[in-house]
C-alpha cells in the first residue's frame, strides 16, 4: 500500500505560511537546497528542475502531489498551471474549474476517501504538499512526516494543520541537523 506524505517547510513556531499566504521568508540555504535536490527531487517545482540539474532525475518518493487551492493558487497567478508536471497532480478545491489549470481539481469529494484510494493503487508514495485545511482533514491517513523546520520565527500566520485538538501519536525516525541551522525531522506512525 503507497504511503501519504505530508512533506512541509515550517518556521521554528510550526507556520507553514504567513497569514496572507507569505512564504518567501523561509531561508534558502545551500546546504538545504543541495540535500533537497538529491533525496527529494521530484519536490522541486518542473520550471525549476532545469536550472537546478534535475531535468532527468527520476522521482525517487512520490508519484502523485496532493495540494489544496491555497497551495495551488499562488503558481496559478503567476502563470504556472502544472508546477509539478513530473507528477501526477491533484487539487482540493471548492471554486477552481478544470478549465483553471493543468492539475486533476477535486470538487465535492471526501478528501479523505480520495487518498484511501490512491494508497491502494500501485505506484510510489503520495506528498501532501499543502495547506494546512487539506492536512487537517487528512490528518487520520498521513502515515509520515517530514518537517523541514528553518531557523525564522513567523510569529503568525498559517498552521503545519488547520484542525482541532486531537492528539495523533507520532515516532521520530530520523532527524538531520544543516549548518545554516534548519532541521530535517521524518515522523512515522
Amino acid at each position: 500500500m503507497r504511503r501519504l506524505t505530508y512533506y512541509i517547510a515550517t518556521s521554528i513556531d510550526g507556520f507553514i505560511s504567513g497569514p496572507g499566504g507569505e512564504f518567501d521568508f523561509f531561508p534558502m540555504a545551500e546546504d538545504v537546497m543541495t540535500a533537497i535536490n538529491a533525496e527529494w527531487p521530484e519536490t522541486v517545482p518542473s520550471h525549476m528542475r532545469g536550472p537546478a540539474g534535475l531535468a532527468d532525475a527520476p522521482n525517487r518518493h512520490f508519484d502523485t502531489v496532493l495540494m489544496g487551492r491555497g497551495t495551488y493558487e499562488p503558481g496559478l497567478a503567476a502563470g504556472v498551471t502544472s508546477p509539478y508536471a513530473h507528477l501526477r497532480q491533484i487539487v482540493f478545491s471548492r471554486t477552481l474549474t478544470a478549465e483553471d489549470g493543468d492539475v486533476e481539481i477535486v470538487s465535492g469529494e471526501d478528501p479523505a476517501e480520495v487518498v484511501r484510494w490512491l494508497k491502494r493503487a500501485d505506484g510510489l508514495g503520495i506528498w501532501l504538499c499543502g495547506g494546512a485545511d487539506l492536512a487537517g482533514q487528512l490528518l487520520p491517513e498521513i502515515d509520515e512526516l517530514v518537517v523541514k523546520r528553518y531557523p525564522v520565527v513567523a510569529g503568525t500566520g498559517k498552521p503545519m494543520f488547520g484542525t482541532g485538538f486531537g492528539p495523533l501519536p507520532f515516532t521520530l525516525v530520523e532527524n538531520t541537523t544543516f549548518e545554516s541551522g534548519a532541521v530535517v525531522s521524518t515522523y512515522r506512525r
